[in-house]
């Protein structure tokens, strides 16, 4: 009877619950659950990173309150990668948020973080070097800032890293040789302050992507062993970056490359046809440089070229394949017949100058001695 009873009060109870809550207070809403330690972690760093912002313009870190870090703006949680049940924080991404401020120690608490994202902003100082702990890490960008210092050696420590784009920063001094001995697919690194010399360290890189470029300390020459990176590179970009050498013929190996851009540069000498075998090529870029001699037509020929820019050399003849590339642009040589060349006598002065003799490591070298005379 009793069971009844309860049964029939609690189904009654029931009915009644949306009349009682018509009067009666709602109830609070449940406690949200206790953080784990890695979101405990992420909520010290983040927080530290917010503090460290001093200029917000855009009101992106507003919602950065609270312990419940994954609903914060530009910070995406996913489970962990070692634990299912877990939840950690595996992205930033702040870009194009025109933040000011500093980045600190604190951001190598993000032990989980795969990408790291903070391009275009205002950030200056060093990266921290507790970024070294964040062994997950797959992308980092913090290009166009006003970062500073050496290059962050502690990028080479992390084992997962792939994208490396520090671009358009304040960074300077040496470039250590292991940069291109570390297994990552791109490196982006230009219009900084480095000081490097090419050297067969350089062909040592596994990456697809490498822009080097508006480096004018970079310096050195293109060595000869540019042929070992045709497994894996796709494009190369090394404008203005102070190269004074010949190109090896040994560069016709590079057989996936798509983009290669050597313009404003001290290269000269002759285009070596072995670039006809780059058969993926499709955006060939050497302008402002010392070349001169023909244009090989087995470069005109390849299929995939659409883009090709040799102005502001001293080349003299170029094949009528070559007008047939979707874009060239011929500008400023000795070719005889086409408009808007060097003057007359800029090509004979520059004719009646030494040829260039190179060394089997692509670079300048004095001319043979005459031979001896009996």
């Amino acid at each position: 009877m009793m069971r009844s009873t309860a049964a029939v009060f609690l189904a009654m109870l029931v009915v009644a619950t949306p009349l009682l809550a018509s009067s009666q207070p709602m109830p609070a809403p449940p406690a949200p659950p206790t953080n784990n330690s890695r979101l405990e972690k992420a909520y010290v760093a983040l927080q530290a990173l917010k503090r460290a912002i001093t200029d917000d313009p855009k009101n992106l870190t507003h919602n950065w309150c609270g312990p419940d870090v994954c609903s914060y703006y530009g910070v995406y949680c996913a489970t962990a990668p070692d634990d299912p049940c877990a939840r950690t924080v595996a992205s930033v991404d702040l870009n194009h948020g025109d933040l000011a401020g500093t980045l600190p120690e604190e951001l190598g608490l993000l032990t989980d973080l795969a990408v790291f994202h903070l391009n275009s902003n205002r950030f200056c100082g060093t990266l921290p070097d507790s970024l070294r702990s964040l062994h997950l890490l797959h992308e980092i960008d913090v290009s166009n800032n006003q970062l500073s210092g050496s290059f962050p050696s502690q990028l080479l420590c992390l084992p997962n890293v792939q994208y490396v784009d520090i671009r358009f920063n304040n960074f300077c001094g040496e470039l250590p040789a292991a940069v291109f001995k570390k297994k990552i697919d791109a490196l982006f690194i230009n219009n900084n302050h480095f000081e490097f010399t090419l050297s067969e360290s350089f062909s040592k890189s596994t990456a697809s992507v490498i822009v080097l470029a508006n480096l004018p300390r970079l310096g050195g020459c293109l060595p000869s062993s540019i042929g070992d990176m045709a497994g894996t590179l796709n494009e190369l970009i090394l404008l203005n970056s102070g190269i004074s050498s010949c190109i090896p013929p040994e560069i016709g190996k590079l057989d996936k490359l798509t983009v290669l851009d050597l313009s404003f540069n001290s290269i000269a000498g002759t285009l070596p046809d072995t670039i006809g075998n780059m058969k993926a090529l499709e955006q060939l870029n050497i302008a402002h440089n010392r070349l001169s001699g023909e244009i090989p037509e087995s470069i005109c020929a390849l299929p995939h070229l659409k883009n090709f820019t040799y102005s502001n050399n001293f080349f003299c003849s170029e094949p009528h394949r070559c007008l047939e590339v979707p874009h060239i642009d011929d500008r400023q040589n000795c070719i005889a017949g086409r408009p808007d060349q060097r003057p007359g006598e800029q090509c004979i002065e520059f004719l009646h100058q030494p040829p260039v003799h190179c060394d089997a490591h692509g670079c300048f070298a004095p001319p043979s001695p005459p031979p001896p005379v009996y």
